[in-house]
């Protein structure tokens, strides 16, 4: 099994190598961000123990680019910060778990174990509508080639509607999904979510694929 650790403190990435290799695994080490990528792209590993901050890229940008170039390998993120929106980030960046420091390192081994049994997982399908599509793992969204930037509510409405093509989506629906709150028959903020998301990638491109249902909802239709 074959580990690679990216951290820029010496005697923390000494500690982690020679703990690791005591596990054994065989241990690559690199201390910035970009021989990360280097690390990670040549070779084949079966977890990634990645530090946060580290020279840049950092931990979540490494991360990122990872899954964006295709490279599924597990990794666990290391990060003396331990807020829950570090942790999203880092979730949201494409890693599979996450360890605060200072940390056990039984706990570590206990967590990189698991990654191993896991295994690589599969790139998420890519959402599709027409010439409109949405990237889960890149956070990106085109269409006929052209990128759309969204707000994060933005790309969650997108995002559910792309998961029900053609199906038609009640508020109550998309409330419970995208915002994670009850309908209570006076709030708009969905109509008001998918007049932004309508601005965005229907009329600048002269479409018009979000269609209201009345009495009901909305409907993304796939063609």
């Amino acid at each position: 099994m074959r580990v690679l650790v990216v951290e820029d403190e010496t005697k923390m990435a000494s500690l982690l190598r020679r703990g690791l290799e005591r596990e054994g695994y065989a241990v690559d080490v690199a201390a910035t961000g970009d021989d990360g990528l280097w690390y990670a792209t040549e070779n084949e590993y079966d977890a990634i123990v990645l530090d946060v901050m580290i020279p840049p890229p950092d931990g979540f940008e490494v991360c990122r680019q990872l899954r964006a170039g295709g490279h599924w390998a597990p990794v666990l993120l290391l990060t003396a910060r331990d807020g829950v929106d570090d942790r999203i980030a880092g979730l949201d960046a494409g890693a599979d778990d996450y360890l605060t420091k200072p940390f056990s390192f039984a706990e570590l081994c206990a967590r990189v174990r698991a990654l191993v049994r896991r295994g690589a997982t599969e790139r998420p399908v890519v959402l599709a509508a027409d010439d409109l599509e949405l990237d889960p793992v890149t956070h990106r969204v085109h269409r006929a080639n052209a990128e759309i930037t969204l707000s994060p509510k933005e790309f969650a409405l997108l995002e559910l509607f792309l998961h029900h093509p053609d199906d038609v989506l009640t508020r109550a629906q998309i409330l419970e999904h995208v915002w994670d709150f009850a309908f209570d028959g006076t709030s708009n903020v969905v109509d008001v979510y998918v007049r932004y998301l309508r601005e965005k990638i229907d009329r600048p491109f002269d479409r018009d694929s979000i269609e209201t249902i009345r009495g009901v909802g909305y409907r993304l239709r796939a063609s």
